[in-house]
């Protein structure tokens, strides 16, 4: 019987800052990715390492050890962390209602033009199609 594929942790707030870093730059060294994350100036390399370290073993993150210098890269894709955390909010703190979401972000951080232009286009596609993803 084949196995299903194994449903990756949630990554922490910490976890999410180096994934950030590896989505934008690519595979990164320890030291490229310490120094690239936002608020690194507080933490120790180490903590970086050890993090990089905490994310292989939870499998969102692989490492290349070729060579003395190990490079990470992520191994989650951007958009389905986002989906997923998306999925998680609505469901949490939104009773499931995608409305009321999108009224607090709004509400909470004005859009630009461009932005609401953006959603527009969205909401018109989504209204062709019959209200079906």
């Amino acid at each position: 019987m084949p196995r299903s594929p194994r449903v990756l942790p949630a990554p922490t707030a910490a976890e999410l800052r180096i994934l950030q870093v590896l989505w934008r730059n690519g595979p990164s060294t320890v030291r490229e990715i310490h120094e690239a994350t936002p608020l690194a100036r507080g933490l120790a390399y180490t903590t970086t390492l050890k993090l990089l370290q905490i994310m292989h073993e939870k499998g969102l993150v692989r490492r290349d050890e070729l060579g003395r210098t190990h490079r990470y890269s992520a191994n989650v894709a951007e958009a389905e962390t986002q989906r997923r955390a998306t999925v998680d909010l609505i469901t949490r703190l939104f009773q499931g209602s995608t409305s009321a979401l999108v009224l607090q972000a709004l509400e909470a951080k004005p859009s630009s033009p461009a932005e609401v232009r953006k959603i527009r286009d969205l909401l018109d596609r989504f209204e062709r199609k019959g209200g079906e993803h």
